[in-house]
C-alpha cells in the first residue's frame, strides 16, 4: 500500500506546487476612495503584474501556489505590500487602499488626454496639467469662467475680441485661437462658432484637471489641433458622496453661484453641476463703453454612470447652457440711452449637447472605449443696423481599441466627424453656410525601449469631404537621464479646414465676411516640433527644486488671413506664404516647507513672411514673466502673491502697444467643512484705458481697436466655499 500512497501523495503535492492562481482586487485613495486608474500591482520577485483600469479593477494572474507577496504602487503614494496564501479562500475583489506618500505632491497625475493609462512622467508627450489645489486657488480668482486659469498658465495667452463684450479666445505660443483645439472629456464641444465665447462659459467647479498639450496633436485628435489641445477632465463618482457649493461676489456687482453633487452606489453613479452667472455692466475707466459687459448665463450639466460589472462602464451626459450678453455704451446697457447713446453688442447663446461613453475591459492586455457626441449651439451677435446668427449642428464618433503587452502599448481608433453651420438670413448678403464631414482613422504606439526610454509613435488619415485626404505623422521621444532629469524631444504634421470663424471676423461681428470660397482655398497646413528638458531635485530636507525649458517650433503653411476688399468687404485669401513661431518656455519651482515659488517666462517670436517680407504677428507679447509666490498651511490657510508682465505687442492698425504688469493677491481661510477666500485681482489698477485708447470715432458709431490690455482694471472679489 506505501508504494501506492507515498507517489499518490508527491502528484498531489506537486500538482499544487505547480497549480497557477488568479488575483483580483480594486486599488483606491485610503482617503477619498477614488480609484486609482493607473496603479500597478506586482508578484514580489517576479515580473508578472497589472495596472489598474478606470475602475481601479486590477487582475493578476499565473500566482503560483502558496504563500506570495503583492507589491501595490502609485505615483505620489506609499508602497504597499500584502501578503496572500493561494489559493485564496475571498472570491470577490480585494479592496486595496493606498495612502499618500508624506510629504509628497500629487502633481504628477495620470493624464486622459494620451488616451493611455500611463502618467505624467511616463509619456513622452509632453503635457502640462492643472489639478488639485492649484485647480482650487485659479478657481477661487475667477469662479465664474476658465479665462484667467489658462491666461496665467507660461506659453499661453486669452485673447479679448471684443472691447464691450468681454468676448475672448486662446493663444498657445502667439497662434491664433482658431489653431487650439478646446476638448471636455475627450469630446470637441467648443469649436467654430462656439469659439468666440467658450471661455467665459465654462466654470471650473466641476474639473478635476486640465490637461494641456502645446504642439501638433493631430493624431489622436484630427484637425484643428495645430498650436496644441486643451482638455478640460470633469470630476467622476466615487463611494463617498461629494456636495460642493460656491458663492462668489466681486466689487464690479457680479456674482457666481455654482454646485456640485457626486456619488457612486454598486452599479449607479451621478454627478451634477449647475451654476448661475451675472454680471453688471461696468466702466471703471468712465469712457462710456463697459468693460464688463450685462449677462445673465445658466448652466446645467448632469451625468449618469451606469457600472454592468468591473470591467464595462456607460455614461451619458447632458450639457446646457443659457446666456444672454450685451455690452457697449453704458448709458444704453442701463437703460438711459438717446440718439448719441445708442450703440451695444448683444450676444445670444443656447448650447445643448449630449455625450455618450462605453469603456470595456476586454482582459488584462486589451480595452475598448466607444465615443459618441451630438451638439446643438445657436448664438446670436447683434450691433446696431447688424445681426448675425445661425446654427451649429455637430457630430462626434469614435471607437478606440487599446491593447497592452509588458513594455508596449498600442491604440488604434476610427472617428467620424460632422460640422454644419447654417446663418439666419436677414439681407441679400452671401451666407457663410458650410457642411463639413471627415473621417479618419489613427494608430499610437508606446514603446518602453529600456528602461530609460520611451517611444511613441503614430499616424493618423483623414479624408474631408471637402479638402480631401491628409496624412499625419508623429513621434516623440522621452529619456530618463537619471532620477532627476528626463528629456523629451517630438514632432509631427498638422492641419486646419478653413471656416470663418476667426479671431478676425469675430472681432467685426462677422459684418461683411464673405463665405469661404472652396475652389480657392485649402487646408492650412503646419509642421512642427518641441524639445523638453526637465530637472527636479531635493536641496534638503525641506527643499525642493525645479526646472522645465521647452524650446518649440511651428509652421504654418499658406494661412488664411482675412482681407479688406475694395468694396468694403472681407474675403478669407491664401496668399502664398507662412507663419511660424518659435521661442522658449521655462518654468522654476523652489518650494521650503509651507512657501512655493513659481517663476515662468515665455519667449515667443511670431512672424508672417509673405511676398518675401517678414514681419511680427500682431497680438502677441514676445516676452511674458509669470510669478507666483504661495504660502499654504495644509487645511488650514492659503496665501498667493502673484506678479505677471507682458512687453509691447504690435497692433493690427501698425501701431505698438504699451509693456505693463499685473498684480494679484489671494487669501483662504478653511476650515473642515467650508471656506473663506477673497481675492484681489489686478490691485494695481492696469488698464488699457490708462495709457492707451480702445476706439477711434465717436460714442454713436465707435470703431474698436486691438484689447491686448485688462479694461476692467482692479476687482475684487471674495466668498464662500461649503463641502458637506
Amino acid at each position: 500500500m506505501k508504494k501506492f500512497i507515498l507517489p499518490f501523495l508527491a502528484i498531489i503535492y506537486t500538482s499544487l506546487a505547480f497549480s497557477q492562481h488568479t488575483f483580483k482586487a480594486i486599488i483606491k485613495d485610503s482617503e477619498s476612495k477614488e480609484l486609482l486608474f493607473g496603479a500597478t500591482a506586482i508578484l514580489q520577485g517576479t515580473a508578472n503584474g497589472a495596472s489598474a483600469d478606470q475602475n481601479g479593477y486590477i487582475e493578476i494572474k499565473n500566482i503560483p501556489h502558496g504563500k506570495q507577496t503583492i507589491i501595490f504602487s502609485y505615483v505620489g503614494y506609499q508602497e504597499k505590500r500584502n501578503t496572500f496564501l493561494f489559493p485564496l479562500i475571498q472570491t470577490e475583489p480585494y479592496e486595496i487602499l493606498l495612502s499618500a506618500a508624506e510629504g509628497e505632491e500629487l502633481e504628477t497625475v495620470l493624464i486622459s488626454a494620451t488616451r493611455s493609462s500611463r502618467t505624467i512622467d511616463n509619456i513622452p508627450t509632453r503635457i502640462e496639467a492643472i489639478s488639485g489645489e492649484e485647480l482650487e486657488e485659479k478657481g477661487n480668482m475667477k469662479p465664474g469662467d476658465i479665462r484667467m486659469m489658462l491666461n496665467e498658465s507660461t506659453g499661453i495667452q486669452t485673447q479679448q475680441t471684443s472691447a464691450t463684450s468681454y468676448n475672448s479666445s486662446i493663444r498657445i505660443q502667439g497662434l491664433d485661437g482658431k489653431y487650439t483645439q478646446i476638448l471636455k472629456d475627450g469630446y470637441p464641444l467648443f469649436s467654430g462658432f462656439s469659439g468666440g465665447l467658450s471661455l467665459l462659459q465654462i466654470a471650473p467647479l466641476d474639473l478635476k484637471q486640465v490637461e494641456v498639450i502645446k504642439g501638433a496633436s493631430s493624431t489622436l485628435y484630427g484637425g484643428g489641433a495645430i498650436a496644441g489641445l486643451v482638455n478640460l477632465v470633469s470630476k467622476t463618482p466615487k463611494e463617498e458622496k461629494e456636495l460642493s457649493f460656491m458663492l462668489n461676489g466681486t466689487s464690479a456687482l457680479g456674482l457666481d453661484i455654482s454646485g456640485f453633487y457626486a456619488k457612486r452606489n454598486n452599479k449607479i453613479g451621478t454627478t451634477i453641476f449647475a451654476s448661475y452667472n451675472v454680471g453688471t455692466p461696468y466702466d471703471p475707466s468712465e469712457i462710456g463703453f463697459t468693460a464688463i459687459p450685462k449677462f445673465t448665463r445658466y448652466t446645467v450639466n448632469p451625468k449618469l454612470f451606469v457600472y454592468f460589472n468591473e470591467k464595462t462602464t456607460l455614461n451619458v451626459g447632458i450639457n446646457t447652457t443659457i446666456e444672454e450678453r450685451i455690452g457697449g455704451d453704458i448709458k444704453y446697457i442701463e437703460n438711459n440711452g438717446d440718439d448719441t447713446h445708442s450703440y451695444f453688442e448683444k450676444n445670444k447663446t443656447n448650447r445643448y449637447s449630449a455625450q455618450l461613453g462605453l469603456d470595456h475591459t476586454i482582459n488584462d492586455a486589451s480595452s475598448l472605449s466607444f465615443k459618441n457626441s451630438l451638439s446643438y449651439y445657436d448664438r446670436s451677435i447683434e450691433i446696431p443696423n447688424f445681426k448675425f446668427s445661425g446654427i451649429q449642428l455637430s457630430s462626434f464618433n469614435e471607437a478606440t481599441y487599446n491593447y497592452k503587452v509588458e513594455n508596449s502599448e498600442w491604440i488604434a481608433g476610427l472617428n467620424l466627424w460632422t460640422d454644419k453651420f447654417s446663418q439666419d438670413k436677414f439681407d441679400n448678403s452671401k451666407a457663410v453656410d458650410y457642411h463639413y464631414t471627415t473621417f479618419g482613422g489613427f494608430v499610437q504606439n508606446t514603446w518602453n525601449a529600456t528602461d530609460k526610454f520611451i517611444l511613441e509613435t503614430g499616424l493618423r488619415g483623414d479624408y474631408q469631404n471637402e479638402y480631401g485626404f491628409f496624412a499625419l505623422p508623429r513621434i516623440s521621444g522621452l529619456l530618463k537621464v537619471n532620477q532627476k532629469l528626463s528629456l523629451r524631444l517630438g514632432g509631427g504634421l498638422g492641419y486646419k479646414t478653413p471656416t470663418v470663424f476667426t479671431e478676425d471676423a469675430e472681432r467685426i461681428q462677422f459684418r461683411n465676411v464673405l463665405p469661404i470660397d472652396i475652389s480657392k482655398t485649402e487646408a492650412e497646413k503646419s509642421i512642427g516640433g518641441n524639445f523638453d528638458i526637465n530637472y527636479r531635485t531635493s536641496l534638503s530636507d525641506k527643499m525642493s527644486f525645479s526646472i522645465n525649458t521647452l524650446l518649440f517650433y511651428t509652421e504654418i503653411k499658406n494661412p488664411l488671413i482675412l482681407t479688406q476688399t475694395p468694396e468694403n468687404l472681407f474675403e478669407f485669401q491664401q496668399p502664398n506664404g507662412s507663419i511660424d513661431t518659435k521661442g522658449i518656455e521655462t518654468n522654476v519651482k523652489l518650494a521650503y516647507g509651507d512657501l512655493k515659488l513659481f517663476v515662468g517666462y515665455t519667449l515667443a517670436d511670431v512672424k508672417e513672411h509673405y511676398n518675401g517680407k517678414s514681419t511680427k504677428f500682431p497680438l502677441v507679447a514676445k516676452h511674458r514673466l509669470n510669478n507666483v509666490l504661495m504660502y499654504e498651511i495644509e487645511d488650514s490657510l492659503k496665501m498667493g502673491l502673484e506678479a505677471y508682465y507682458f512687453s509691447p505687442q504690435t497692433l493690427n492698425d501698425g501701431a505698438k502697444g504699451k509693456e505693463y504688469w499685473l498684480f494679484g493677491f489671494m487669501v483662504e481661510k478653511i476650515w473642515d467643512s467650508f471656506s473663506i477666500f477673497i481675492n484681489f485681482e489686478n490691485f494695481g489698477d492696469t488698464r488699457q484705458t490708462k495709457f492707451d485708447t480702445i476706439y477711434t470715432g465717436t460714442i454713436t458709431n465707435p470703431t474698436f481697436r486691438d484689447i491686448y490690455a485688462p479694461v476692467d482694471g482692479f476687482v475684487v472679489n471674495g466668498g464662500l466655499k461649503l463641502k458637506l
